[in-house]
C-alpha cells in the first residue's frame, strides 16, 4: 500500500514522523529547562569562587587561630595593665621628686636655712628611715626643749647612730620670727650651733598659725627624708620611741594610713573659749573623727599629698581638726591606737606594769604635760622605757 502525497508534495508518513519526534524533543527540552539547579552549582565568578573556597578550605583553621588570637590578646591586656601599674607608680615617685625639689627652692628662695646634712641632696640615693618625728617647738620653749633633750631624745652621737641604725628622725620644728636677724632668731641659730637637732622650715611662727606649720613641716620633711611614717609631736609631750616604733612597724605595708588617738567632740563657738572655732559653721554640732594633736603620724604617700596639694588644703583654727579635714574624701585607713592616748602617772605607770606600755604620755586637761618643764622628767622616770629597748628593738 502506497502513501499519498499531501498538497505540499510531503508525504504522510513523513509528516508523522516529524510530528512524533518534535514531541518528544519537546518533552525532552522542557524537562532539562525546568530541572532547578543545586545552590552549590550556582555559577559563580571566577575570583569569587576561587576566594569562597579559600575561606571554606580555611574554616577548620579559623577556629585554631582564633583561640591564639584571643589567647594574644590576653597577654597584651595583662601586658597593658602592668604598664599602667607601672607607669602610675613611676609619675608618684616624680610627683614626689619635683613636690621635693620645690620645698627646698622655696626655702633657699625665701632664707629658711635647712640642715647642713640635707643641702643639695636629692631623692634619688637617699637612705630609707622608719619614722621622723618632728616636735612642735617655739622661740620661747628653750626650756621645754631641753626637758626633752635630757630624757626622751638620745643626743650626739646617739641620736645619730639611732638615724643610721635604726631609721628615726628627731627634730626639733620651727620657722622663722617675723623679724628678720632679730634677737630670738639669734638665740634658736646659737642653740642649732649646740645641738644640731632643729629642723627649720619655711613658716612665720605664731599660734594661730599652727595649721599652716603642720603643712609645711609635712611637705619639708618629705622632701628631706624618705620615711615610711611621719610624726608630729608636741613640745610638751613624753614619747617612748622603741614603742612607737613598734606601732608604726605594723603598719608599713599599708600604703594611706592615719594613726593617733582618734577622738571627736563638740565645736566650740563661744569666742570666749580655748579652741574657739571661727569655722563652726560649717561642722555643725560635732567635730569628725581626728587624731588629737599631742601626737600623731601619717605615711609617706599621705605626707606626700599634702606637700602637692598644700597650696589648696584649707587651714582651720586647730591643727588637728585640719589635718583630719585634708583626708576627708580619700582612700586613708584611720587607726585609733589608745597607746598614744595615755595620761601621766599613776595612767602610764599601771599600763607598763601591766606589759602594756604606752608610746605617749600627756595631761587632757593641759593638753600635754601640765607644767611639762618641772614634770617631763618624773614621768620619764615612771613611765619611760628603758634605754636599753630602743637598741635591741627590731623594726
Amino acid at each position: 500500500m502506497s502513501w499519498r502525497r499531501g498538497d505540499g508534495g510531503v508525504a504522510r508518513r513523513w509528516v508523522l514522523l516529524l510530528c512524533t519526534g518534535s514531541f518528544f524533543l519537546g518533552l525532552l527540552f522542557t524537562d532539562r529547562m525546568w530541572t532547578l539547579p543545586e545552590v552549590t552549582e550556582v555559577a559563580r565568578p571566577n575570583g569569587r569562587r576561587e576566594k569562597e573556597d579559600e575561606l571554606t578550605a580555611g574554616d577548620c583553621n579559623s577556629a585554631k587561630v582564633n583561640v591564639k588570637r584571643d589567647y594574644r590578646e590576653i597577654l597584651q591586656t595583662q601586658d597593658t595593665h602592668h604598664a599602667v601599674w607601672t607607669l602610675d607608680k613611676t609619675i608618684a615617685k616624680l610627683e614626689t621628686e619635683l613636690s621635693a625639689a620645690r620645698t627646698l627652692q622655696e626655702s633657699f628662695l625665701n632664707g629658711s636655712p635647712v640642715s647642713e646634712g640635707h643641702k643639695g641632696s636629692d631623692s634619688t640615693g637617699r637612705q630609707k628611715y622608719l619614722m621622723v618625728i618632728g616636735i612642735n617647738t617655739a622661740f620661747s620653749s628653750r626650756q621645754r626643749r631641753d626637758s626633752i633633750r635630757n630624757t626622751w631624745m638620745p643626743q650626739g652621737i646617739k641620736r645619730r647612730k639611732l638615724e643610721e641604725e635604726k631609721g628615726i628622725v628627731i627634730r626639733f620644728v620651727i620657722g622663722h620670727s617675723a623679724i628678720s636677724g632679730g634677737i630670738v632668731e639669734r638665740a634658736i641659730k646659737a642653740e642649732e650651733r649646740k645641738h644640731g637637732d632643729f629642723m627649720r622650715i619655711d613658716h612665720v611662727e605664731g599660734y594661730l598659725e599652727l595649721s599652716g606649720k603642720t603643712k609645711t613641716y609635712f611637705a619639708t620633711a618629705v622632701s628631706l627624708w624618705d620615711a615610711d611614717f611621719y610624726v608630729k609631736v608636741d613640745d610638751d609631750v613624753h614619747v617612748n620611741i622603741a614603742t612607737l616604733g613598734q606601732i608604726l612597724s605594723n603598719h608599713v605595708k599599708k600604703p594611706r594610713v592615719y594613726i593617733g588617738c582618734m577622738k571627736s567632740g563638740p565645736v566650740l563657738s563661744d569666742k570666749d573659749v580655748r579652741y574657739y572655732e571661727p569655722e563652726h559653721w560649717k561642722f555643725g554640732d560635732q567635730y569628725f573623727r581626728h587624731a588629737t594633736g599631742q601626737l600623731y603620724a601619717i605615711s609617706k604617700d599621705l605626707a606626700t599629698y599634702i606637700s602637692i596639694n598644700k597650696r589648696v588644703l584649707h587651714k582651720y583654727i586647730n591643727e588637728d581638726v585640719s589635718l583630719g579635714a585634708w583626708f576627708i574624701g580619700l582612700d586613708v585607713e584611720h587607726i585609733d591606737e589608745r597607746r598614744l592616748c595615755c595620761g601621766t602617772p599613776p595612767d602610764c605607770e599601771w599600763k607598763a606594769q601591766a606589759g602594756n606600755t604606752c608610746a605617749v604620755s600627756f595631761d587632757w586637761k593641759c593638753s600635754g604635760i601640765c607644767d611639762s618643764v618641772e614634770n617631763m622628767q618624773w614621768v620619764h622616770n615612771r613611765c619611760g622605757e628603758s634605754e636599753k629597748s630602743l637598741w635591741i628593738s627590731s623594726f
